[in-house]
């Protein structure tokens, strides 16, 4: 945007118009004002009885003297004057109101997509859609509100969701948390902050759900009260295979091409047999990332063979035999895919006290179950050395996975109740390989996704060129929220808004006469510079079949539930005084079980040795 002028408002017609119908008001009013005053004025005080009818033959002649101005005239004429500037005040004061609201971009909106053009995004469009769809409780994900024309934007239960915002912009006070606040079933969602999980959880815990914390770093201080076992969900070679993929993709980047060389694809195949194997072995599955550090141990072999996975057997019997050299490498990346299960703070989460399941007292998350209900998962991950990011985005597909599968059982082939996944900061914390391709899909299951990232770049970095272009494409609603620095993305956005028609006006003077001559030409709605500046609580909207609008986002402290959400942040203040809990010194007793039961085991495993 230009420094000093907006130039779409240019179009206003020129000053010299502005001037001409002002003057004319004034007129209008003060001819109009004085007509009324004398007609109403003359009947008062009984004075003037053949006025005429018409006002300025009134006007002109109360000016020459022809008709006797009354003293009720005066008092008329002094009331309306104090009313129409009472009215004038009370409507400067609303436009002024109006004004302070007002962003620097948003003369922009008249040239987007608004009224009819965004029908299907409305509070009405989204009912039928819902309706359509076979969902009564739920409208869709609130967007925001339409600049040009006040209206509501949601996207429907079979829409996918990209946004890219920047950091501090705002994404997870107005996008993240009132779309969970919104959803109507079950909600799985993804962070590398605890805000999200604070604001929300016991809102969504109120109606009797249950709330799942998934914090393997210790990023929200929670203790591990229920634990997950990755390996329930290996029960063949096919399903190892898929495991083996997310450990991979959470640890290396899909943009490089690194990603597709031999020792990485050896290495996910080594691990994908040892996954299967510590699963027909009813191992931990810490016990894989032992596997790793020994190359040449013949007990996973052993353990496929016995099942009858000849095939498989016979790949990891290739990697165990193979050259020294070579294998000492594919042992070492497959080692580096699973290296967080080597922390005991993160393997509490997803191996049971002692070793042994059945003992083990604590819930155990069931994928199937959770899709059933209308609890809420929040995955927490950071990234860096020692992430849980692989586990955090095996947790989030073998999820979504489950839901997927219970769809094609219920009406149309998808959930009677949708699903909603967020995928907050998904390139640092959940890493999914293949979600550009799976993402159209979901969207015909009833499972809405949310994909969170702060630049387009991430995205490339994650899932290549292509495949982001892929995942964009894909969704239905694109929301970009500002906080991006990227030239080439936001130029390709400034495009996709479109441009407007700038006409502006040149006077000229010659032989003592004035010509006015006008011009047209096109101009970018959008320029690059005012979307990397686009201002806080202003959203640009990109979804299917309707043209880019422009949008004021409405962050969850100006929604129905923000007392809620305020006590549920105040009730989980890190800093706030701790409440007795009996639960929190079971869990510290649990955890200190588990410790002390794996101290044990591999006390006896170092005798066996």
């Amino acid at each position: 945007m230009s420094q000093t002028t907006d130039r779409r408002k240019q179009n206003a017609g020129g000053s010299d118009g502005v001037l001409i119908w002002v003057f004319i008001g004034v007129i209008v009013v003060l001819g109009g004002g004085m007509w009324g005053a004398m007609a109403l004025g003359s009947k008062i005080d009984a004075v003037n009885p053949n006025l005429p009818s018409d006002p300025f033959e009134v006007v002109f002649g109360t000016m020459k003297g022809t008709y006797t101005w009354p003293m009720a005239a005066t008092w008329v004429a002094v009331t309306a004057a104090v009313l129409v500037l009472t009215v004038v005040i009370l409507v400067a004061v609303m436009v002024d109101r109006r004004r302070s609201k007002r962003s620097r971009v948003d003369s922009a909106a008249r040239y987007m997509g608004r009224g009819k053009d965004l029908s299907a995004l409305t509070t009405k469009g989204a009912r039928a859609t819902a309706q359509r769809l076979g969902v009564t409780n739920w409208l869709g994900v609130p967007i925001g509100v339409t600049v040009a024309g006040r209206q509501w934007l949601y996207g429907s239960p079979e829409d996918m969701h990209v946004d890219i915002w920047g950091p501090r912009t705002g994404k997870s006070t107005s996008r993240a948390i009132p779309a969970i606040l919104s959803a109507p079933g079950a909600v799985l969602t993804t962070s590398n902050k605890r805000d999200v999980l604070d604001a929300t959880r016991d809102v969504r815990s109120a109606n009797g759900s249950q709330v799942w914390a998934f914090d393997p770093q210790g990023i929200a201080r929670e203790e591990p009260r229920w634990w997950w076992n990755p390996l329930s969900y290996v029960t063949d070679d096919v399903r190892a295979a898929k495991m083996a993929t997310h450990f991979s993709s959470s640890t290396l980047s899909g943009g490089s091409s690194e990603n597709s060389s031999y020792f990485n694809r050896a290495g996910e195949n080594l691990l994908a047999g040892f996954l299967l194997a510590a699963a027909l072995g009813q191992k931990p599955i810490t016990q894989v990332f032992t596997w790793t550090t020994k190359p040449g141990d013949q007990e996973p072999v052993r353990i496929l063979e016995d099942h009858g996975y000849v095939g498989m057997a016979d790949a990891v019997a290739g990697e165990v035999n193979g050259e020294p050299k070579r294998r000492d490498s594919v042992y070492g990346t497959a080692a580096q895919m699973v290296d967080c299960l080597k922390i005991s703070g993160i393997a509490r989460w997803v191996t049971p006290i002692g070793g042994n399941a059945e003992g083990d007292r604590r819930p155990q998350f069931d994928p199937d179950a959770f899709v059933r209900s209308q609890d809420t998962l929040y995955s927490l991950s950071k990234e860096g050395q020692g992430s849980a990011g692989p586990l955090v985005t095996a947790l989030t597909a073998i999820t979504v996975e489950a839901a997927e599968e219970l769809a094609t059982t219920q009406p149309g082939g998808r959930l009677a109740v949708p699903m909603l996944g967020v995928l907050d900061e998904a390139a640092n914390v959940c890493r999914w390989r293949n979600l550009p391709d799976l993402y159209s899909h979901y969207g015909s299951r009833g499972i809405v996704l949310m994909t969170i990232l702060q630049s387009w770049s991430q995205g490339v970095e994650v899932w290549g060129r292509e495949g982001m272009r892929k995942l964009w494409s894909a969704s239905n609603v694109k929301v970009y929220g500002g906080g991006v620095a990227e030239a080439e993305f936001l130029g390709e956005l400034s495009q996709l808004i479109g441009d407007f028609t700038l006409r502006t006006a040149s006077v000229s003077f010659g032989k003592g006469q004035r010509s006015t001559s006008l011009q047209a030409r096109r101009e970018h709605t959008f320029e690059v510079s005012e979307l990397t500046s686009l201002p806080r609580g202003r959203a640009v909207v990109f979804a299917s079949g309707a043209p880019a609008t422009l949008v004021a986002t409405v962050p969850w402290m100006e929604g129905e539930q923000a007392d809620a959400v305020r006590a549920s942040i105040a009730a989980h203040d890190p800093a706030a005084p701790a409440p007795v809990d009996h639960t929190q010194a079971g869990a510290a007793a649990s955890t200190q079980a588990w410790l002390n039961a794996s101290t044990a085991i591999k006390q006896e495993e170092a005798k066996d040795v």
